[in-house]
């Protein structure tokens, strides 16, 4: 497996990472013998979150006999420091270690967002508490806004940023992946596969690799879905022109109904949060972890059949989205 140094850190990762949101759906037992055909093939980079219910457990009791030639990144949702200090103490336990070599605060939604976390006694005090404390090495954020990530580059507070790039997604390409490589930001790719909407998904791995990504962690739950992705690191190669077209006629099948979470439709005048529940329905369709989904669906005061179609999504999505249209077609598919 081939391996990059993330941004200006001291990690040499392996360019395929293991994304730890599917391996929910697997018993234990299960999660254990993907894990470990996962270390065989060379991956060395494990992403998780709290948010991913027992991720990091299952993570932490395949993965504890590998810990010196492994790199471990999770990251949490709290945004004042005391809860997130609790969040870090939690994640130690659950990945059976003393230290976490990569912690970040998880899918930053706005510049008030951000703003917010690095004020004095906001989350990211945590971060650099933990940090001089050894529990965690370097500090990172997540997102799905453009601004928000480019933001995070600018303060010079970041050693790593995380988001969603792939043949669908490629307005990062434009000014946030230039800007974190000359500012020696790490950039790890969420999403490769658009949440299972690519299905080419060798060339994607590659495209991504090739266009700025250090490191790439498709969610995985199988063996053969780690011997496929893995493959790709062996000899990372760029798409030929005939992927290249494959893909290219993904991002158009899917232009007009894909939701990139960021999140220009907000605020919706009736109260739904239409990225999220665009994420539901992405989880529960394409990932097909139906219950975490309904889970997180039941716990919205405004779900999909809330929707008024008064249109006012439609005059500021950027992507000319049929958002109305499609929260009715998601309100008779998630049950």
């Amino acid at each position: 497996m081939e391996k990059r140094r993330l941004g200006s850190t001291d990690m040499n990762v392996s360019v395929v990472g293991f994304g730890g949101i599917p391996i929910q759906g697997l018993s234990p037992e299960e999660a254990d013998r993907v894990f470990k055909r996962a270390l065989d093939k060379g991956i060395t980079f494990f992403d998780s979150a709290r948010a991913y219910t027992d991720s990091e457990e299952k993570m932490g009791r395949a993965l504890a006999g590998a810990r010196d030639r492994i790199h471990l990144a999770s990251k949490a949702l709290s945004r004042t420091a005391p809860k997130l200090a609790r969040e870090i103490e939690t994640s130690l336990r659950n990945l059976r270690t003393d230290m976490i070599d990569l912690y970040q605060l998880h899918s930053v939604g706005s510049p008030a967002e951000l703003e917010s976390a690095l004020s004095p006694g906001g989350a990211y005090d945590a971060l650099v508490e933990a940090r001089a404390a050894g529990k965690i090495r370097w500090l990172g954020i997540t997102g799905h806004s453009r601004e928000v990530m480019l933001k995070a580059i600018g303060t010079g507070r970041f050693d790593t940023v995380q988001f969603p790039f792939n043949p669908i997604e490629t307005e990062w390409e434009e000014a946030v992946i230039p800007a974190a490589k000359k500012a020696g930001v790490g950039t790890i790719c969420m999403k490769p596969f658009a949440g299972g909407a690519i299905r080419n998904h060798k060339d994607a791995l590659r495209y991504e690799l090739t266009r700025g990504m250090d490191v790439v962690i498709p969610g995985m739950d199988a063996v053969e879905q780690v011997d496929e992705n893995a493959s790709v690191g062996k000899k990372l190669v760029e798409p030929d022109e005939a992927a290249l077209i494959e893909l290219h006629a993904e991002q158009v099948r899917w232009g007009e109904k894909f939701c990139r979470r960021c999140g220009y439709c907000m605020p919706c005048p009736n109260g739904l949060n239409i990225p999220f529940l665009f994420l539901i329905d992405g989880y529960y369709t394409r990932y097909e972890l139906r219950d975490w989904a309904l889970a997180r669906l039941a716990a919205l005061e405004k779900k999909f059949g809330d929707c008024a179609a008064c249109g006012e999504c439609l005059k500021k999505c950027p992507y000319g989205l049929a958002i109305p249209d499609m929260m009715k077609d998601a309100s008779g598919r998630v049950v």
